[in-house]
């Protein structure tokens, strides 16, 4: 890709940007969110026309004006926000646009064969009949690699493969890549988890506000350059954890079940803490707090708010008495894509903006700007609609809004997935005040080094059950977690 150049309303997307990838290499590509990163890969991917600049493989000019184009001439992209059609199968989506047919009819036998094969080679265990709709979030990303793996593809680019993997499942995904360079495919690996870059990338290339920062051979490069690189300026820490005073108890679970999701689960989390859930992908976690916020009703238990039992019979419930949720997928269920930033801020403090029947819209818009600024949200206006945000920025909305309610308990649900260095430690920072003003902060999170560096106490769980919980946070070790997890 040469002089790449791509601008939309108000937003210099790309400025100038160059980019080569050998075959069989895999070519780390990181910067923050707002970056210009995903941009890049939608014009590699024929999502996006450039404005200026062309692309080359092996050394001949072509035309990428086509998603159907760019897999024609061997690219194939797994995007960080799902493409999945939800009424239809794996298999269906796997094969969809380029079904195998004979005299006008699907071969259902061939295409079940093909993805038993694949599925093989990629070590997962799942039904292609299987409609997505029906899939976890971690599921429906193993379709989405398997989507990419289907393709005869001599470039394929992945933006965030692993934010809803296990670490055994992104082990798996790092074997296939390097059975993919084995065969001659250039890989082009997206992705804030810095520890992944350094264990596949042989190059990293870094973009900050549109424009190409530099391209490093991964062995010649430390972590802490990679993040001044990234965010144009050096961070000290990665997990700013400033312990807060503690208070008294805020919230207190006791015995709560739904069926053989979650099994007589109890724990408390106090004023000014900050309690990490750690658990592989499916332990339970975020069922346990969907039950916590009213979105699931359990089967039993009892929730306690400062002492009195309290009956949560739905989100509005949870909401009134001071509960805030920020839902694992923030796509499907922490905000309504299709309307603007502003109306998403708005959604669950219109009793707040009510001047009946109007909403005032100039007090909406003023305490949504404070949060833009706090947050550092990068948008072209309030009206743009939360689609066009980065996965960071989606992110960061999301917490504007719950952070607008003044609530005393926040669930926060893998916080920082899909969040670049720089956003992340603005989130830790904003944790750590939140904390501070006594705030009792519950965290899932499936990176470890965040559990441990950001929690004043971890509840390991697996299963549905709690299988351990850590007091001495700072002397334990992944290792430990990991133990405890799969036990």
């Amino acid at each position: 890709m040469r002089g790449i150049d791509k601008s939309f309303p108000g937003v210099h997307a790309l400025q100038n940007v160059s980019l080569a990838l050998q075959r069989g290499e895999v070519l780390a590509l990181v910067g923050e969110n707002g970056a210009g990163k995903s941009t890049l890969i939608k014009v590699l991917g024929g999502a996006h026309l450039p404005d200026d600049g062309e692309i080359l493989l092996d050394g001949q000019r072509v035309q990428v004006a086509t998603p159907t184009a760019a897999r024609r001439v061997g690219v194939s992209v797994i995007y960080q926000e799902f493409n999945l059609v939800p009424d239809l199968t794996v298999r269906e989506n796997i094969f969809l646009g380029q079904e195998l047919t004979k005299s006008g009819f699907v071969r259902i036998s061939d295409e079940r064969r093909n993805v038993v094969a694949l599925f093989e080679k990629m070590g997962l265990k799942m039904d292609s009949e299987t409609r997505c709709r029906d899939l976890t979030v971690a599921q429906q990303q193993k379709v989405e690699i398997a989507k990419a793996l289907s393709v005869d593809a001599r470039i394929i680019v992945m933006d965030e493969p692993t934010a809803a993997l296990t670490t055994q499942e992104a082990d798996h995904l790092f074997a296939i890549i390097q059975d993919l360079q084995a065969h001659g495919i250039g890989i082009i690996y997206i992705s804030h988890r810095l520890d992944e870059v350094f264990e596949v990338a042989d190059r990293v290339m870094v973009l900050r506000d549109g424009e190409h920062v530099g391209t490093r051979e991964i062995d010649a490069v430390s972590r802490e350059r990679l993040i001044e690189m990234m965010v144009g300026r050096p961070i000290e820490s990665e997990f700013p954890k400033h312990t807060a005073e503690v208070g008294a108890e805020r919230l207190r679970v006791e015995n709560l079940c739904r069926g053989e999701v979650v099994r007589n689960v109890s724990f408390t989390v106090r004023a000014g803490e900050v309690l990490g859930f750690a658990g592989l992908a499916g332990g339970g976690r975020t069922e346990t707090m969907r039950m916590v916020f009213g979105a699931d009703t359990p089967d039993a238990g009892r929730i306690y708010l400062d002492g009195s039992e309290t009956i949560i019979r739905n989100p509005r419930d949870a909401i009134r008495n001071g509960i805030c949720l920020l839902t694992e997928d923030r796509k499907n269920q922490g905000l309504v894509l299709g309307h603007s930033v502003r109306e998403n801020f708005g959604l669950p403090n219109l009793d707040r903006f009510l001047r009946w029947p109007f909403v005032d819209r100039g007090q909406e818009r003023s305490e949504f700007a404070g949060y833009v600024e706090r947050l550092k949200i990068k948008l072209a206006n309030q009206e743009e609609p939360a689609a066009n945000l980065s996965g960071g920025n989606q992110q960061k909305v999301v917490l504007a809004k719950w952070l607008a309610r003044y609530a005393d308990i926040i669930i926060f649900d893998e916080p920082t997935r899909g969040i670049d260095v720089g956003a992340k430690f603005e989130i830790y920072l904003l944790m750590n005040k939140l904390a501070e003003e006594g705030k009792a902060i519950i965290m899932i999170s499936s990176e470890l080094p965040e559990i441990l560096g950001m929690s004043d106490r971890v509840i390991v769980m697996h299963e549905g059950e709690i299988k351990g919980e850590i007091v001495d946070v700072a002397n334990t070790r992944q290792e430990d977690i990991l133990s405890m997890a799969i036990t």
